[in-house]
């Protein structure tokens, strides 16, 4: 799926080659009012929620050794998921290649906690412990809705897939380097994740990985000697260190290109005169998260983001093929097979449908949130209120004095 996924990105990323993603994506197929939509509920939603997981992952992780016979305390765990937001909305202000170096970093720390997961799996099942993985569907269901949520936590693992595609204006030869990073990162991960996720299974019951919330932690204290054992759980922090600084660097430039493009006030679009930065994109982005950080069970959020993303891939996925349809002598520098498109698009069909049978609730308030963004944008965009207006424009001088933002005439750095 991951690899059908990369069909799709290629040459949307190549066809429209400005950042912010799904939200350029939809807007250049369907117009302002679906990609304002978008806008809507990631701001509200999809961003904040991932952003707040990821967080909360990072710091159960690094709290665990602290307490090896209990989870960590709920207002412990919020409180270093809150500083490590801080830390690293700092450092997407501050400069963008200390956020690549950060990134580049701790990506490397991730993939070495994983081979060592994978390897450590391997010895045991070459050990002749195969029994785990004899009878691997026991008890499994073919619920169609079952299927549904299943394959929206495996794709919620693998979010992150399109961040690229949010900052295309961003990189240097967005033509070429686009390409070459998203097919070699995602097949790399897939195949990464894939094997780790089978050494897991072949070492602990399915009752035990239900149970764990840092699995591998559970996985390193029955597989691993004791140093590396204890240094599992401050690898799997760092991994979601880096992670986190990269969708904070990729989810601002998202509202930066909305409020660029009219949708989100005028001063989410500023830039800073000397870091080069979209300071106030980035603390918009940072507020938003620590917000839902306080939110007893923000895991919860997971099934209303699921449906709520893939009807909007849906939808990027349709303008893909409706662009086709409608500029077919437009400049694709990469174009690809329609079959693959095709999959994915039924792909994301089977996904929203079977939603609205297996989680009515969590669909219905999805889409009440979809549909509340419709009032707003045509008080405040297609024919705007006068004192939001107003408010709206001195808004945007007070941040562009706080932060000595310049308004977006060129692609920050």
């Amino acid at each position: 799926m991951p690899v059908v996924l990369s069909k799709f990105i290629i040459p949307l990323g190549t066809l429209i080659p400005l950042s912010g993603g799904d939200y350029a994506y939809i807007s250049a197929a369907f117009g302002p009012l679906p990609a304002f939509l978008y806008l809507w509920v990631a701001l509200l939603i999809l961003v904040p929620t991932g952003n707040a997981i990821t967080a909360l992952t990072f710091a159960q992780y690094l709290l665990k050794p602290n307490w090896p016979a209990c989870d960590p305390p709920y207002s412990a765990v919020t409180f270093v998921a809150c500083l490590v937001t801080i830390v690293l909305t700092a450092i997407n202000c501050y400069n963008v290649r200390w956020v690549t170096r950060v990134t580049d970093v701790f990506t490397g720390t991730k993939v070495f906690a994983l081979l060592v997961i994978f390897f450590a799996g391997a010895w045991y099942l070459f050990s002749g412990h195969t029994e785990l993985l004899q009878q691997p569907f026991e008890n499994s269901t073919t619920s169609p809705g079952r299927i549904a949520l299943a394959f929206y936590n495996g794709l919620f693992s693998y979010s992150g897939w399109n961040y690229l595609n949010f900052v295309t204006e961003e990189l240097k030869d967005p033509y070429k380097n686009l390409p070459r990073a998203i097919c070699i990162s995602i097949p790399m991960v897939t195949i990464i994740y894939v094997i780790t996720n089978v050494a897991y299974f072949a070492v602990l019951p399915t009752n035990e990985i239900q149970s764990s919330l840092a699995v591998a932690v559970t996985f390193g204290d029955k597989m691993l000697p004791g140093f590396l054992a204890w240094m599992m759980p401050l690898f799997v922090a760092c991994s979601t260190f880096g992670s986190l600084n990269g969708a904070i660097f990729a989810s601002s430039r998202l509202f930066f290109v909305g409020a660029r493009n009219g949708h989100l006030p005028a001063a989410i679009s500023l830039i800073n005169v000397k870091c080069l930065t979209p300071i106030p994109s980035i603390l918009f982005m940072c507020l938003l998260t620590i917000m839902l950080l306080f939110i007893p069970d923000v895991y919860a959020l997971i099934n209303y983001v699921s449906f709520v993303e893939a009807l909007f891939i849906l939808m990027s996925i349709s303008g893909l093929l409706y662009l086709r349809y409608k500029k077919p002598d437009a400049h694709r520098p990469i174009r690809v097979n329609l079959i693959f498109p095709v999959i994915f698009m039924l792909t994301c069909s089977f996904l929203v449908i079977a939603s609205c049978f297996q989680s009515p609730v969590e669909v219905g308030i999805g889409c009440l949130v979809i549909l509340s963004g419709i009032p707003v944008y045509y008080a405040t965009i297609h024919r705007p209120i006068g004192w939001l207006t107003k408010l709206s424009s001195r808004f945007n001088i007070f941040c562009s004095k706080l932060f000595l933002c310049m308004p977006n005439q060129e692609k920050d750095d």
